[in-house]
């Protein structure tokens, strides 16, 4: 029997899953096939996965339930997967822009992927301009966080300089009965209870350093408070519809221009983001006079080996979009990054993913379910941001070129904004996943993101942005 425990964070994300609130993440890799020799198919697609599908274990699990709920759910691994199911064909409307695949894309986004079978679709998309093509992978959250997505995709790519073990063939198992499920089950609960104790510990010990490090320090007013986000256009109950726009920047840019300023590489991304999500609240709420506050997740586990499971903490970082100048909102966001990741040390890097081992089985889907109906805003976050480092080197997929990578993760309860910054060689690629009611043109969120870092480069007397000539022509918003 080979069998996985879901972690308690894998379990939180898939819990959480309600019908307006889908917790699959989105992995696009754009190919350019302008050089490849010969034609890039459907077929040359499956082909490739097929070979590499028993070095990407995580394609091959499925939720097993266990009786009563007793506990989290397992994953039997080493399943059989049926290609003609997790591959399917789609077609990008003309002209097959940058747009038009975005469009696609939101589509894909918009449904729920059937449990019955392992958690993950890939479509393959066709009709690009200029000879490109798109794949589209729809995988579960609850199967990886983005360090192990990132190590998955190079697993699937040939990058540069490596080779790949391909073969058709991969081990299955056998699921197992439900004695074994019971004893398992038993097993994991009686070590739950034996560790509560020391989680207890370790809680009241991360709250106590807390206090005593800022006790005595008054609230800055520059900096969002917990649990008193403001109400914004991003946070109100969000729909089931999903839309999703991209863009691609100069990582040289981000890079000097991090340096010029002495922030680091993220510091500057979040800036930017405050520079953008200024513009979208000025635009649609008609001000921007207080901070707001992103939830940013932190990777406990990079391991380069890793391709499953969510090993995550979160960052709550205050954003300054109640400034007007933009290198004072880089300082205050490069000031409220060091600030929150203090908080986290202080907590205690793992207490939150400990904390998720314990939520009920049997009640936990349906108090998520209850929040997503009526949260029309989260007092916890306004928006979410992550950034993943990405493949340095060129990767190929059926040996033609992978020439831009965009992800994003899910939609929380109360906040219809998710922004995922992948580096990828020399590019920085911009994802925005929200829902169909917050946005006239969710193009508009990409461009606001542009003007933000290029406002700051431009207030610290750096050149204006470069073009990106690698990836596709930008999908400025017809709003704009």
């Amino acid at each position: 029997m080979d069998v996985k425990r879901l972690n308690g964070m894998d379990a939180m994300l898939l819990y959480s899953e309600t019908p307006n609130l889908h917790t699959h993440t989105l992995k696009v890799a754009i190919v350019n096939a302008a050089d490849f020799d010969g034609e890039f198919t459907f077929d040359v697609f499956r082909r490739t996965i097929a070979r590499r599908l028993h070095l990407l274990d995580p394609l091959r699990y499925r939720l097993v339930d266990i009786p009563w709920k007793l506990h989290h759910p397992m994953w039997l691994e080493d399943c059989p997967v049926d290609l003609d199911y997790h591959l399917r064909r789609v077609q990008v409307p003309s002209p097959g822009g940058r747009r038009e695949l975005d469009e696609v894309i939101g589509r894909i986004a918009s449904t729920p992927l059937d449990r019955t079978h392992p958690l993950w679709e890939f479509h393959f998309a066709e009709g690009m301009a200029d000879d490109r093509f798109a794949l589209i992978g729809k995988v579960h959250h609850t199967l990886a966080d983005g360090v192990a997505s990132a190590n998955l995709l190079a697993r699937l790519m040939d990058l540069a300089d490596g080779t790949q073990d391909e073969r058709e063939d991969y081990a299955t198992c056998d699921p197992p009965t439900r004695r074994q499920l019971l004893w398992e089950a038993g097993r994991d609960n009686a070590r739950h209870v034996a560790a509560l104790p020391r989680l207890l510990v370790d809680a009241g010990q991360g709250v106590n350093r807390l206090r005593r490090r800022f006790r005595g320090q008054s609230a800055s007013p520059d900096l969002a408070k917990m649990f008193k986000t403001p109400p914004t256009f991003l946070n109100h109950v969000v729909s089931p519809a999903r839309t999703f726009a991209t863009a691609s920047l100069s990582l040289a840019d981000v890079k000097e221009t991090a340096k010029h300023l002495g922030v680091t590489f993220n510091d500057l991304l979040l800036a930017m983001a405050a520079g953008g999500l200024r513009e979208l609240l000025l635009r649609y709420d008609g001000r921007a006079d207080r901070p707001i506050m992103a939830s940013v997740p932190v990777s406990t586990d990079r391991s380069p080996d890793r391709i499953t499971g969510n090993e995550i903490g979160g960052l709550s970082v205050s954003l300054p979009v109640h400034i007007d100048d933009p290198l004072e909102r880089v300082r205050l966001t490069s000031f409220a990054t060091s600030r929150a990741k203090e908080v986290y040390e202080l907590l205690g890097p793992t207490l939150q993913a400990r904390m998720m081992d314990y939520l009920p089985p049997p009640l936990a889907p349906a108090l998520f379910r209850w929040q997503a109906r009526r949260a029309s805003h989260n007092p916890l976050m306004n928006v979410a941001i992550s950034s993943v480092p990405g493949p340095r080197r060129h990767g190929q997929v059926g040996g033609a070129q992978v020439s831009e990578i965009y992800s994003v993760g899910v939609l929380s309860p109360g906040s219809a904004f998710n922004m995922t910054v992948w580096s990828y060689v020399d590019q920085v690629d911009i994802s925005v996943l929200s829902d169909d009611q917050t946005f006239d043109d969710v193009h508009e969120a990409t461009d606001a993101m542009i003007h933000g870092l290029a406002e700051i480069r431009d207030a610290a007397g750096l050149p204006a942005l470069s073009t990106v000539d690698t990836a596709m022509a930008p999908a400025t918003a017809a709003t704009t």
